[in-house]
């Protein structure tokens, strides 16, 4: 039973008239009569009493008249509403978001998501990068902000928004800030202050590292940027550090440089994206630098 025979079932119990039901659906009559019979078959009984050109309701068809309204009726309600729902921006989104990206990238968009979208209940946990991605991965979060991966799991998407050029840098009265030329090798006989070993940042940088054939002095590892800052400016050791937090600090004239990392959204490939979220994923999007 579908919508199409139902809909000449009631044109023809309308009209009492297979010819007239055609012309209200722009079918032919034969289409129309085709539809009704393969309804009757069906339901295995007959809806209509042909006489001549008279037509009438059988007992079995004034049953089902006020049936098929009401089926037609909720369908098409039930469209409207699923129709409406994927407009709506509301419901639960639950992202994962880095410290970095939380205290200096995020606050502004948030702000106009939260004033332009008041019935999306968001919730936001601060973690490191590397947790979020496992999150999304595993199907825990539905989005992430965090230090995109150098090569991302094929089941994710990440785009990355922001670009953060990373430096070399000490205390403006480090020893190291009175030398004008610099290479990796002198920075490893000096104290390091770097993010913990599983971050992305500190992969890249001892990649760097790994052709020098000597080791890191890492004195303290933290994944705090702001911490690794602080701990910079009273010279306690070099570090890399990302563009916006170099103010003030001295930036090493190394021959070999960091790249950039990317900062970014991350959603999994196979999951549906909820309103909410494909909403502030274009917040992001309008915000990408």
């Amino acid at each position: 039973m579908d919508t199409q025979t139902l809909r000449a079932f009631l044109s023809v119990a309308k009209h009492q008239s297979f010819s007239e039901a055609a012309e209200e659906l722009f079918l032919t009559q034969p289409a129309v009569s085709k539809r009704v019979s393969s309804l009757e078959e069906r339901l295995e009984t007959k809806l209509f009493d042909r006489v001549g050109r008279k037509v009438s309701l059988t007992p079995s068809g004034n049953a089902l008249l006020p049936k098929a309204k009401q089926i037609l009726h909720l369908i098409k309600s039930t469209e409207q509403e699923l129709h409406n729902l994927s407009l709506q921006v509301s419901g639960s989104l639950e992202i994962i978001c880095s410290h970095h990206i939380g205290l200096h990238r995020l606050p502004p968009i948030l702000k106009e998501y939260s004033q332009r979208y008041p019935d999306v209940d968001l919730k936001i946990e601060f973690s490191e990068s590397e947790s979020g991605y496992e999150q999304v991965l595993h199907g825990d979060k539905e989005m992430a902000l965090i230090t995109l991966a150098p090569d991302p799991h094929p089941s994710l998407i990440s785009k990355a928004i922001w670009h953060d050029q990373m430096h070399f840098v000490c205390s403006q009265d480090h020893p190291l800030a009175a030398s004008p030329h610099l290479n990796l090798i002198d920075l490893a006989s000096h104290k390091a202050i770097l993010p913990s070993p599983n971050t992305f940042t500190r992969q890249k940088v001892e990649e760097l590292f790994a052709d020098t054939q000597v080791s890191l002095d890492v004195v303290t590892s933290t994944n705090y940027l702001d911490t690794i800052r602080m701990m910079v400016s009273i010279g306690y050791g070099w570090s890399v550090l990302p563009e916006s937090l170099c103010e003030n600090l001295h930036q090493l004239p190394i021959t070999t440089q960091m790249s950039s990392r990317q900062l970014g959204y991350v959603v999994h490939k196979h999951h549906s994206l909820t309103n909410a979220a494909k909403a502030l994923i274009e917040m992001l999007k309008a915000d990408e630098k």
